[in-house]
């Protein structure tokens, strides 16, 4: 439909792209493409290790089971945290 792209037509994609949002902006959308993308390869990777330990493991988890934590991304600062963990911390003292 629209035949291959050549250089004069990635070029011009370019130039819209920094028109739109801006020299500035490109390197942090850039990195935060790449973190999501580290995530979802993680998430990605632990639903398929958990299917194949579902699949051998036995169907009663046990009572005693850890609970679950999100781990952090190559370079993320933020580190592991529980699940569970509640937003709103206003109400604490």
């Amino acid at each position: 439909m629209f035949g291959r792209l050549g250089a004069p037509e990635i070029i011009l994609i370019l130039v819209v792209i920094v028109l739109l949002f801006g020299a500035k902006k490109l390197p942090d959308m850039a990195r935060s493409l790449g973190k999501s993308a580290r995530i979802l390869k993680s998430e990605a990777k632990a639903m398929k290790s958990e299917g194949q330990d579902n699949a051998s493991a036995p169907a009663d988890p046990p009572a005693s089971a850890t609970p679950r934590t999100i781990k952090a991304a190559p370079g993320d600062v933020t580190g592991a945290r529980p699940v569970t963990e509640p937003s709103d911390r206003t109400t604490q003292h």
